[in-house]
């Protein structure tokens, strides 16, 4: 039997063993688990999250607020969209935003993962009460249909397109469905998660029913014409498909889950090339995650390390300190980080979601700690502070621009994807504070929790207040009666630890042995033993990874930032409205003269950071910092804390780096680009980059035979048929419409319309560019002017293809 998937059972039946009394493991793998895993110790095994309960800290606190969160949210609202698909009548109105605009349903799937989730962490009895609430109404749903399941507006008809081979794929859409494989993705894995965290059999049923379903649907496709779907952002699919065969053993799944594979984006990795940039990042992600999966049920080596490839390159080469990854949702050129210090859109947390679950999956099967380096750190930087502490907002982006700031979500308005994940990170900070191999018992964070190892007839106690304070203890009990025997812990040894550890027991110094990234203590462990220990976190600059002169203060696995005043008396707005793209922080950007700038060498600036007194974790930078407005001779000292706690208010994560020399021309010349920057700003009406998902399905892409891509980081759209937009012009100031093209495109013959007018006739190249890129603009006629709205299509002359385009600009006439 495969080890992975005996591991991945004895998971399973470890979290409903917890939850709801389960004595066994299923029939088929209770004796061969006890062989195999004495065999493979070196394979880490989750506990069940009931078996770990967070003491007070910022994650305790966060858990705490996202329960709220999660109570605050209406069961029938977010079941309309199935009721309403299952022909049967809803009980409330469905949810705005993104629930009513495509993606109706998608929060539903989450819902039902996150309220297991939180009710495996809390045992709060509502939650279990809320969760059994919405099984029971989409039992009802899925009884209607026979077996599907799912929110998607016009559903059926989709499906039945789908099943007959009629297959009609975009990056962001199917069959003229927003990203339905994605959306029904959801659903899957929520079903699974009521299973396997929840214990519910109700869930179990349904998962199988809706599987039942997949399979028929697609059927008759041959693997061509899923690829050609797979073309769609369509989530973890394969993901979940390969925990249905480890579930059930049903091999029909297995071969579910590896036909849904998108081999265009795994060949690459398989060759250990790094073909990612200019894909929308979260797409890729969950695909890497099932293709892991995938090649554990089958030990497949290839495709383990065409995994760990990908991890590595979009951790090590693609992420910055917090632990995310991204610009505008897309991967920008891993040799060119501008994007990231220049855009507002940052970091997605969605990314980091799905980075962490790979990260833990890669960690559970082989040991090594570089991803838990990597876990820990996005847990404390990207996913704690991606949740307001008061109100239990989500973020979208998190700018690593300079001054910049976020967006939190509105519990009943704002209903985008970074929502769906968000309320299912912050029940599981304990998911991965111990592992165990058996017998032996691994810790791998310094969360201050409380573990009960039933099996093992152990309590642990991690009492620890880091990163405020660094000493650190585990106080064991017996959960029995009896003679103790002898057991080993392993504590892990973090990369950012200066020097080794020393550990005392009951306050005597005791030896350990160091291997792998741990030491290990072998005792026979009484009620009331203590084991303590003090970490010394390094303080230090992390560079961005092309090398460019932008520095991250890092106390430890914890990134350090300060507030940012950039206009006097602002008041800016951080909770998002109900608007489309109210997840956005359109504020105006910081000025570079607001900017703290570091003004000696890194390691100088270090050093001379003293710690302010207190117990929170703070440090002060009163030497070698300049901030242009108030200048070189009059800098006020400037405060750094952990970003995790920085709320409500502009933030520098990023800092950037001159010598007092270099300082008075680098503002100028940040000021100077400013500049442009904004009188394009200001002579724009709208704009749109074709082929990124946000902007096309917030102007309404449509099109026949169109592709998108991407040429050296910059988004195209072409098509042999049409493609077109909604372009808004609300105070009817627009004159011309600028449109952006590529050098190498030749002998391509279209039309531009507006309103059904032509605006021109194109023929590529237009003139004799010397840019490799180049703007045309397009007068508008005088009826175009007058329209609030303006329809804009690209069509190919017979033959022919219209396009690539660029860039599409309407502008006034500033």
């Amino acid at each position: 039997m495969n080890t992975f998937k005996v591991s991945y059972l004895a998971s399973v039946c470890a979290a409903i063993l917890t939850v709801t009394g389960c004595s066994e493991l299923p029939t088929d793998s209770k004796q061969t688990a006890a062989v195999e895993h004495a065999e493979h110790t070196s394979e880490q095994h989750l506990f069940a999250l009931n078996q770990v309960s967070l003491s007070a800290s910022p994650f305790l606190h966060a858990q705490q607020t996202n329960v709220r969160y999660l109570l605050a949210l209406h069961p029938d609202q977010l079941l309309t969209p199935y009721l309403r698909e299952a022909g049967l009548e809803p009980k409330a109105p469905n949810y705005g935003n993104w629930e009513s605009t495509g993606l109706d349903g998608h929060i539903g799937g989450h819902y039902l993962s996150a309220l297991s989730l939180a009710w495996a962490a809390t045992g709060d009895e509502e939650l279990k009460q809320r969760l059994d609430y919405m099984l029971s109404e989409l039992d009802r749903a899925q009884q209607a249909t026979g077996g599907y399941l799912g929110g998607i507006p016009n559903g059926d008809e989709m499906w039945q397109q789908i099943e007959k081979g009629e297959i009609k794929a975009d990056l962001f859409s199917l069959n003229d469905r927003w990203v339905p494989l994605y959306n029904i993705d959801k659903i899957f894995h929520g079903l699974r998660d009521a299973y396997d965290v929840a214990g519910s059999d109700k869930a179990k049923q349904m998962l199988f029913k809706l599987g039942e379903w997949f399979l028929a649907t697609t059927a008759k496709l041959t693997d061509e014409q899923v690829q050609q779907m797979l073309y769609s952002e369509h989530g973890g699919l394969n993901d979940v498909f390969a925990d249905m065969y480890f579930i059930s053993d049903d091999e029909r799944y297995l071969k579910l889950a590896r036909q849904f594979s998108h081999n265009i984006i795994i060949e690459p990795l398989l060759h250990k090339e790094d073909k990612l940039t200019g894909l929308h990042a979260n797409t890729q992600i969950p695909k890497i995650i099932g293709m892991l999966k995938v090649a554990n049920a089958s030990d497949d080596k290839a495709w383990q390390q065409g995994a760990d490839f990908f991890w590595k390159t979009v951790s090590q080469e693609r992420s910055v300190s917090i632990g995310g990854n991204s610009v505008r949702e897309h991967f920008h050129n891993k040799s060119d980080f501008t994007p990231m210090v220049e855009d507002v859109e940052g970091p997605e947390t969605c990314n980091t979601y799905n980075m962490m679950k790979l990260s833990k999956l890669l960690f559970l099967k082989t040991g090594d700690t570089r991803y838990l380096d990597y876990y820990e750190r996005a847990t404390y930087n990207h996913i704690l502070s991606s949740q307001h502490p008061e109100h239990g907002g989500l973020v979208y982006f998190t700018s690593m621009r300079p001054g910049h700031y976020r967006m939190y979500s509105s519990v009943q308005d704002s209903m985008w994807c970074c929502v769906g994940s968000g309320i299912e990170n912050h029940s599981k900070y304990g998911e991965l504070i111990y592992s165990n191999t058996g017998k032996e018992l691994w810790v791998n964070l310094f969360i201050p929790s409380t573990l009960n190892w039933q099996q093992q007839g152990l309590q642990i106690t991690q009492d620890s207040q880091f990163p405020d304070d660094n000493k650190v203890s585990l106080t064991v009990n017996r959960l029995s009666e009896g003679q103790s025997t002898e057991s080993v812990i392993h504590i892990r040894k973090p990369s950012w630890q200066q020097g080794e550890l020393s550990f005392t027991l009951n306050g005597q110094a005791v030896s350990a042995t160091e291997k792998d990234g741990y030491y290990s203590i072998s005792y026979a462990w009484q009620s009331g033993d203590k084991l303590a220990f003090e970490l010394s976190p390094k303080l230090y600059t992390e560079q961005l990874p092309d090398g460019q002169h932008y520095y991250s203060v890092m106390y430890g696995p914890v990134v350090m930032a300060t507030k940012v005043q950039a206009f006097a008396n602002e008041q800016l707005n951080f909770v998002a409205d109900n608007s489309r793209m109210g997840h956005i922080a359109a504020g105006p950007t910081c000025p570079p003269e607001a900017l703290p700038i570091m003004l000696s060498e890194p390691e100088k600036f270090i050093a001379d950071l003293t710690r302010k007194p207190g117990q929170e974790l703070a440090f002060i930078a009163d030497k070698n910092v300049a901030i242009a407005k108030q200048g070189i001779d009059n800098t006020k000292s400037t405060e750094l804390i952990p970003f995790f706690r920085l709320h409500d208010s502009r933030y520098q994560v990023y800092w950037p780096q001159q010598s007092e020399a270099e300082f008075t021309q680098f503002v100028a010349d940040a000021k100077a680009a400013e500049q442009a920057k904004e009188q394009l700003r200001l002579l724009t009406v709208d704009q749109i980059t074709p082929g990124e998902q946000q902007p096309e399905v917030e102007h309404d892409f449509k099109g026949e035979g169109t592709r998108a891509g991407v040429n050296n980081g910059h988004h195209w759209r072409d098509a042999t048929g049409w493609f077109e937009y909604q372009l808004s012009n609300p105070e009817q100031k627009a004159v011309a419409l600028r449109i952006r093209y590529f050098i190498g495109d030749v002998n391509r013959q279209f039309s531009i319309n507006l309103n059904g007018e032509q605006l021109a006739g194109v023929s590529l190249p237009v003139g004799k560019p010397t840019d490799e890129f180049y703007t045309i603009d397009y007068p508008l006629t005088e009826a175009m002017k007058k329209s609030k709205t303006l329809t804009l299509r690209f069509a190919a002359d017979k033959d022919s293809v219209a396009g690539g385009i660029y860039g599409i600009r309407l502008i006034n006439a500033q």
